[in-house]
């Protein structure tokens, strides 16, 4: 083995030890991902309004109302309010008809927009009227109980609340569901259970996600309605929670159905939009962070988290590329020049660091699918393994991707809405199927 090839090995183990031992609170924090928060029943029942953002979504908005015509939560302390940008679209009847209340908010170019312009809408009483406000999109499917869970969620003080996210696609036949759309899924429980139940336990903003958000009404009287207009809006509100002192939970007993992209190119064009808002909601607040940082005099948790939580993984990420891309410029050196060194600088700085990060990343799968098995049940053992096989490259595909997304911030632009590509369940009540779902597993919880 030469000398050069040697002390690049070296620097690799150095650095990516040295990554490992920043990232050992966050590792040590995994185990929370396997103790859920405390269940409670609600003492009284809330008055709660769920929104539905539904620009041009009649085609798949009728599951959701179905599932809402399902709630076990009493109708009297619910209502179902839809946001469309035309009052001619279709859904206006489909909302009426099932008895919620319609907003037309024709100048909505973003989520943003729409929330904005319902929460404008309301007098002073109608908003006192509602204890919690939660954000459904048009494709979800709420469980039957999914409401009376927020009302329980409610017995707990916080002021931002996510629940729990299944993939819609698993209510329908195998066709509708991908080796991405399952890898897409397995996001999720790495996002909640291994990243967010941590966070909670250092008292830090949660990171959100829009599908299946409530709010308490004392944020929608702070904010002001709903101020907030980059693609992420859930990211941006995240941020601002950092400077307005908002407390988030992960409730995991309230279940949700989101649907996931099938295609890759659908699914890359959504993490592309996802990276691009959080270069705009970085843009927007950091400074602004770190001043009111500086004015304290010191960090929180949760500033700490927002400046450097990923910065072990920068740091192992860079290494290994680095030291792959040296170990085949040197492989490729020696192989013309008939060194047999070709062969140290391949199997060492090339297979090994890729290995170690591909099992890393592996095992990081296999560690979010063991925190709530629940949520995949449906899938074969070996649609399991594919997709906790596939799930590494899934991972390494951010970083073209966020490079990307970076492309469109300097450029001050953002990806083009597209409307999604749905999925079509046939003649099956998927409404239906979530509650028979969401019954099996509470019969299995309730055995073990």
């Amino acid at each position: 083995m030469s000398e050069l090839v040697r002390n690049i090995l070296i620097v690799y183990g150095t650095l990516s030890l040295f990554a490992v031992l920043l990232y050992l609170p966050k590792i040590f924090g995994f185990r929370f991902g396997f103790k859920k928060p405390p269940y409670k029943s609600a003492r009284e029942k809330r008055k709660i309004s769920v929104i539905v953002p539904a620009r041009g979504e009649s085609d798949i908005i009728g599951d959701l109302f179905a599932s809402l015509e399902k709630q076990t939560y009493d109708r009297e302390f619910f209502d179902v309010n839809v946001i469309v940008k035309d009052p001619d679209d279709p859904t206006v009847a489909m909302a009426r008809a099932c008895g919620a209340r319609v907003f037309v908010v024709s100048d909505q170019h973003c989520k943003g927009d729409a929330l904005d312009g319902y929460f404008k809408a309301l007098s002073r009483e109608e908003l006192a009227s509602y204890e919690a406000f939660v954000i459904v999109d048009a494709d979800a499917v709420l469980a039957p109980d999914y409401v009376s869970e927020l009302n329980n969620a409610l017995e707990h003080d916080y002021d931002i609340y996510i629940t729990r996210k299944f993939a819609k696609n698993y209510l329908g036949e195998k066709k509708d569901r991908s080796l991405f759309s399952n890898c897409s899924t397995l996001t999720w429980p790495i996002i909640d259970d291994l990243g967010n139940l941590y966070r909670m336990q250092k008292d830090v903003p949660l990171n959100l996600c829009g599908q299946g958000m409530m709010i308490r009404r004392r944020v929608a009287e702070e904010i002001g309605g709903w101020p907030y207009r980059t693609l992420t809006e859930d990211y941006e509100l995240k941020l601002d929670s950092l400077l307005r002192g908002f407390r988030s939970m992960f409730y995991p007993y309230a279940v949700i159905y989101t649907e996931e992209a099938l295609g890759h190119r659908e699914n890359c064009e959504r993490r592309v939009r996802w990276l691009t808002g959080y270069s705009q909601c970085d843009k927007k607040y950091k400074d602004e962070i770190k001043r009111q940082a500086r004015e304290r005099g010191r960090l929180t948790n949760g500033e700490r988290e927002y400046f450097f939580g990923v910065t072990p993984l920068v740091i192992f990420a860079l290494t290994t590329f680095v030291t792959i891309f040296s170990g085949v410029a040197l492989a490729s050196y020696y192989a013309v020049n008939g060194d047999e060194n070709w062969f140290f600088a391949s199997w060492l700085l090339v297979f090994m660091p890729f290995c170690v990060m591909y099992v890393l990343l592996f095992l990081f799968g296999v560690l979010a699918l063991s925190s709530d098995p629940e949520i995949f049940r449906v899938l074969s053992r070996g649609e399991k393994l594919g997709m906790l096989l596939f799930n590494p490259f899934y991972l390494l595909e951010y970083i073209p991707l966020y490079i990307k997304s970076r492309h469109y911030t300097r450029k001050n632009r953002a990806p083009a809405w597209k409307q999604t590509e749905r999925i079509r369940y046939g003649d099956q009540n998927v409404a239906e199927r979530a509650k028979e779902s969401r019954g099996e597993e509470q019969k299995r919880q309730n055995k073990n």
